[in-house]
C-alpha cells in the first residue's frame, strides 16, 4: 500500500503523446511524487474515487486560450467541483490577461510552456505549500512598459473593477473597512460586497490571505507604504 502522505498530482491534456511525455519530466524532477494522467475532465471524474488523496490538479489547455469559447468555464466550473484541490492551468501563452483570467476563474497557478521542468516542478510544490504561480516573464514584461515610460499599466484591470482594485490596495496596506469606507466615500457594507467579491475571484478566505497573494501575484507593487 501507498503512503498516505505521497502528494498525488493529476495531469489532465486531451493529448496522449504529450501528456505522456509531460508526466515523464515530471517524474524525473520530482521522484517523491505520483502522478495520474487523463485526457479529458470527465475521465478524471469517471476515475476520480480511486485517487482519494490527490494534492493538485494540472489542466493543460495547450494552444487554446482561456478567453476561448468553454474554457474558462470548464476552469471555474473544476475549481468548484474538486475544492479543496487546487486547479493549475498549463497554457502555450505567458500572456498577463490569460493568466489573470485563469486566476479569475480560481486557477491556483498558472505554468506556461515555455518554462522548463524544472520551473514547472518548482510550480507545483509551490502550489502543494498553499502558494500561487504566476510565470516571471508576465511580472517583466509589464515592469519593461512601466521602466520604459510606456502608458499607465493597470495589470489587475482584467480581474478586478476599478472599484475592487481601490479596495485591494487599502487591505494590501492594512485598513481597516470604516477607513476604507471613509477614504473610497463608500458605505462600510459596500465595502464588505466589494471584500467578498475580491475574496471570491482569488479563491481566498479571508482579507489577510487577499494581501498575501496580491504581494505573491505582483511583488513590484507590494513595497512599503510612504
Amino acid at each position: 500500500m501507498l503512503a498516505d502522505n505521497i502528494p498525488e498530482v493529476v495531469v489532465i491534456d486531451r493529448r496522449q503523446l504529450e501528456r505522456e511525455c509531460f508526466v515523464c519530466g515530471l517524474m524525473a524532477q520530482n521522484p517523491d511524487t505520483r502522478f495520474a494522467t487523463f485526457g479529458s475532465l470527465q475521465e478524471w471524474r469517471d476515475s476520480q474515487q480511486n485517487h482519494p488523496t490527490v494534492s493538485v490538479i494540472l489542466v493543460v489547455i495547450g494552444s487554446r486560450k482561456m478567453t476561448d469559447l468553454g474554457v474558462a468555464g470548464d476552469i471555474a466550473k473544476a475549481v468548484q467541483e474538486f475544492a479543496p484541490v487546487p486547479i493549475v492551468v498549463v497554457a502555450d501563452t505567458d500572456d498577463l490577461s490569460q493568466i489573470l483570467k485563469a486566476l479569475e476563474c480560481g486557477a491556483k497557478g498558472f505554468i506556461p510552456t515555455t518554462v522548463g521542468l524544472r520551473v514547472a516542478a518548482e510550480a507545483i510544490s509551490m502550489t502543494l505549500a498553499g502558494g500561487v504561480f504566476v510565470p516571471a516573464s508576465s511580472i517583466m514584461a509589464m515592469r519593461n512598459v512601466i521602466d520604459t515610460g510606456g502608458p499607465t499599466v493597470r495589470p489587475m484591470a482584467g480581474l478586478f473593477t476599478e472599484r475592487q482594485m481601490a479596495v485591494v490596495e487599502a487591505l494590501r496596506r492594512g485598513r481597516a473597512n470604516k477607513i476604507i469606507a471613509h477614504e473610497l466615500q463608500l458605505r462600510e457594507s459596500t465595502v464588505k460586497v466589494h471584500i467578498r467579491n475580491i475574496m471570491k475571484k482569488l479563491n481566498a478566505t479571508n482579507r489577510t490571505e487577499v494581501a498575501f497573494k496580491i504581494r505573491d501575484m505582483f511583488p513590484e507593487q507590494s513595497g512599503p507604504d510612504i
